[in-house]
């Protein structure tokens, strides 16, 4: 498919049985069609303790990697929704700023090229002029810890007010005016955004240009931001990945969620077609 040439198309691992091995996961990625996968680094104690692997399973996951032919390009790193940067409470901060570094080294040890934040000065708790501070001054110790390991983080625009746009997100990218913060956009959620505040979706993700690594494409409607199928809600796919390939991004992830699917590989093949449909038409037109 000449589209592959010009893009990639990854597969992030949520979308397949949370039974199943990373090895075996790659494997479907290969066999689905899709170009590599994106680790899930969630806020649960199982996803979690990734980051403390030996060198032994990190050999492992090397391994299936070139057996595969297929790699782990990029990181979800939603952790921090449990143990977020802006956090009251200090030794939460703590624990944030242990996840990031040791998703720093991780994604050095595997070849991962990009992080991508969870755009959450708090979750659980109440957001105010302290957590967003907290939030920036901690941000800063992550930027410089992942540019002493040439990773690059990506801010997700999310669900809540705090950075659910481009915009958003940018304000804090050029605070840091570092070339290893940038953002990773959720093309769904800003969609939700798009309806909520009345603006445009193309104008918010060009106020983005230069700074954007890759994006999230994800199927959302008005007050639904997971758990649809493509095709199903108000995404405007073509328009989106015919901005950010205009300017410059060619990395793009298909999230979507398992749904305890029997046959689920069919899923990831109906996926596969959809997306690549949508960016190939974008890029061409």
């Amino acid at each position: 498919m000449a589209g592959k040439k010009e893009y990639l198309l990854g597969l992030y691992e949520k979308a397949m049985p949370p039974g199943l091995s990373i090895r075996e996961k790659l494997y479907f990625v290969k066999e689905c069609g899709f170009d590599f996968m994106e680790i899930s680094i969630d806020e649960t104690d199982e996803k979690l303790s990734r980051l403390d692997y030996s060198e032994e399973e990190i050999n492992d996951i090397i391994n299936a990697m070139t057996e595969s032919n297929v790699y782990i390009r990029t990181m979800c790193l939603s952790g921090h929704r449990r143990f977020p940067l802006g956090s009251h409470d200090e030794s939460i901060r703590r624990r944030s700023l242990d996840i990031m570094q040791k998703a720093v080294e991780f994604s050095y040890r595997l070849g991962i090229r990009i992080i991508q934040l969870a755009g959450y000065d708090v979750y659980y708790e109440q957001s105010d002029e302290t957590t967003r501070k907290l939030f920036n001054e901690n941000l800063q110790k992550c930027v410089s810890n992942a540019a002493l390991k040439g990773i690059m983080l990506g801010f997700e625009t999310m669900e809540t007010p705090f950075m659910d746009t481009v915009e958003k997100s940018m304000k804090y990218v050029k605070q840091a005016g570092s070339p290893y913060l940038g953002v990773y956009p959720d093309v769904g959620n800003l969609q939700n955004a798009a309806v909520l505040y009345g603006h445009d979706i193309v104008d918010d993700i060009q106020k983005g240009r230069g700074h954007i690594f890759a994006a999230h494409l994800k199927e959302t409607k008005p007050g639904v931001y997971r758990d649809m199928q493509f095709g199903t809600g108000h995404t405007q796919y073509e328009r989106c990945v015919k901005a950010l390939y205009d300017m410059g991004v060619r990395i793009f992830t298909g999230e979507f969620w398992y749904m305890g699917e029997d046959d689920f590989k069919r899923t990831l093949y109906h996926a596969n077609d959809f997306l690549r449909n949508k960016i190939e038409k974008a890029i061409s037109a």
